[in-house]
């Protein structure tokens, strides 16, 4: 299929990309580069640094390129940033999307894979998580990925709009043949924050609480390779046989890693020590956030390759040590 990738530049984006292409759909790249980088985009991708709140250029585009589909990447992700700037987050990660689909059922494209987020159940009440979570996010990063939800599903009722909404845990990693990974500019993830203290880029890493109620006192997480999420996005299009469908999925590996295992894994990987300063617990870290992935294994036949948290940080270790600045073509 022509496929429409908004936010192609970004993180999971960019690995999604070169999926897209590995199977044999035809990508096309929107991404406006305030944090997707254009050297993470394969050379031959159709490009188009634009803005979603332009709707008369994304009419232009989908139109152009005849999509059949659209995936959704282009979000700010930063929760703490979400609760100083909120509208920052209501207008781009709400807001902005509202005119590219707008635009899209203007243009007849009624498809569409939203990466949404675990950050839409707010605090669990039980664990692993499921869909049918209670979703009441405390954060507006979560609520804005929320609000989207639901109005992609009144879309769905109103105008036959079919989509798959998918909620991430942690996406960690990189590709395995080392081309792209992850830049991020702040860099708030554990394992390249991990990294690059090895590398000799930070003089220590701050774990946030060493005193939850979990085996080693440090919070747990579920961390997924960024390739097994892109995976699951491709899988979702054969979902779309009917008009108005619509279908939620966690993607995680659910199984859950502490702070101090991936720091011992990187550890492991690079043969170095980690530094680490202990600090407070952060407000509004749950000590516990793991997926019940079956849903999404069951229906869309998602098998993960890299189950293991060593098999992540491998891939991780081996794109941080052959681009210790990320990008060099930043944008």
């Amino acid at each position: 299929m022509n496929v429409l990738v908004v936010g192609g530049a970004g993180y999971i984006g960019s690995h999604c990309v070169r999926q897209l292409s590995a199977q044999g759909h035809q990508p096309v790249v929107v991404d406006n580069l305030v944090y997707g980088h254009r050297g993470a985009v394969a050379k031959g991708v159709p490009f188009y640094r634009a803005d979603l709140e332009n709707e008369k250029a994304m009419g232009a585009i989908l139109t152009k390129h005849r999509i059949e589909l659209v995936m959704h990447f282009a979000a700010y992700c930063y929760v703490g940033e979400s609760v100083t700037a909120p509208l920052k987050y209501y207008k781009n990660n709400f807001a902005a999307p509202l005119n590219l689909l707008e635009a899209m059922l203007k243009a007849g494209v009624k498809k569409f894979v939203f990466s949404s987020t675990c950050a839409t159940y707010g605090v669990p009440e039980r664990m692993p998580l499921t869909e049918d979570h209670p979703q009441r996010p405390i954060n507006p990063y979560g609520e804005s990925k929320l609000d989207l939800e639901n109005a992609l599903k009144a879309l769905a009722r109103s105008d036959g709009l079919s989509f798959a909404a998918l909620r991430y845990f942690n996406a960690a990693g990189a590709a395995a043949d080392g081309a792209i990974g992850e830049d991020h500019d702040p860099e708030t993830h554990l394992i390249p924050l991990a990294i690059a203290q090895v590398l000799g880029q930070l003089p220590r890493i701050e774990i946030f609480g060493a005193d939850y109620p979990t085996p080693d006192g440090t919070c747990l997480r579920d961390y997924v390779h960024v390739d097994d999420l892109a995976r699951a996005h491709i899988l979702a299009f054969a979902k779309f046989q009917k008009p108005g469908t619509q279908f939620f999925y966690n993607l995680g590996t659910g199984t859950p890693n502490s702070v101090r295992e991936v720091i011992a894994a990187v550890e492991k990987v690079s043969g170095k020590k980690v530094k680490v300063k202990l600090s407070p617990r952060r407000a509004g870290d749950p000590p516990a956030l793991y997926a019940d992935n079956q849903k999404a294994v069951r229906e869309l036949g998602w098998k993960i390759q890299y189950p293991t948290l060593d098999s992540i940080v491998e891939t991780a270790w081996n794109w941080h040590c052959t681009h210790p600045k990320g990008y060099e073509d930043k944008k």
